[in-house]
């Protein structure tokens, strides 16, 4: 849904870790909650520049995180790639507001849980007849850090995206006492082991706790364990 125009590209390799190339920012990200726990702003602080070459853990047993130390050849990590490669407009389901659409591809979810505030944006969209209605609900879908979810102009017949710049974040959930995946913003490339690109687009999310079955992207298993990264 994006063209890659940055220069950033994560290769996976086989059974082992994210090969980042081209400069980009990294960032701790924290998902902050309301006082009933509910998922309402990222909290982000820069991380220290770390250069044009990095490789990124994605079986979660490095004992550096967020960088790779080796440790997936000692353990047998098996980073075999589970997930679809056909475009996100080929397998959203979508759900009709009055000039808005929500389309969604479940087996993306990240369990960032912003979907559920303002009960529920399935259900929000119904509502998005008004300015004030849309604009918090387009914001809301926009928090959704895997791009499970996406808001689609009807009239202009086209995602509402925001115009980030490519950057890589990891998730810390305090709420749910884990750490989440990597999460790539700003259309960065993402290159299968085998060497077929992904579709490139605005908001990914990757596996980092070496659990997911949609490998290389986020299923939430990071939550289920209880995955730790610091």
């Amino acid at each position: 849904m994006k063209d890659d125009r940055n220069g950033v590209r994560v290769k996976i390799t086989r059974n082992g870790p994210y090969l980042v190339t081209g400069s980009v920012r990294l960032a701790d990200l924290t998902i902050a909650t309301d006082a009933e726990g509910v998922s309402e702003e990222w909290v982000g602080q820069d991380r220290p520049e770390a250069g044009k070459s990095v490789a990124l853990c994605r079986c979660g047993h490095s004992n550096s995180k967020p960088f790779c130390d080796g440790t997936h050849a000692k353990i047998g990590f098996d980073g075999t790639e589970t997930a679809s490669r056909l475009p996100y407009l080929e397998r959203a389901q979508a759900v009709d507001g009055p000039a808005l659409t929500l389309l969604d591809v479940e087996s993306l979810c990240a369990f960032a849980r912003f979907c559920d505030a303002n009960g529920q944006v399935w259900n929000e969209v119904a509502e998005t007849g008004e300015l004030a209605e849309s604009e918090a609900f387009i914001r809301q879908v926009q928090n959704c850090p895997s791009g499970r979810l996406v808001v689609w102009d009807k009239a202009r017949q086209a995602a509402l995206e925001q115009d980030a710049e490519a950057s890589i974040g990891f998730i810390e959930d305090p709420a749910e006492d884990c750490s989440g995946p990597i999460w790539l913003r700003g259309g960065i490339a993402v290159v299968s082991a085998d060497g077929e690109a992904y579709e490139t687009r605005q908001r990914v999310t990757l596996c980092r706790c070496g659990g997911s079955r949609n490998k290389p992207f986020c299923d939430g298993t990071h939550a289920a364990i209880k995955f730790h990264a610091k």
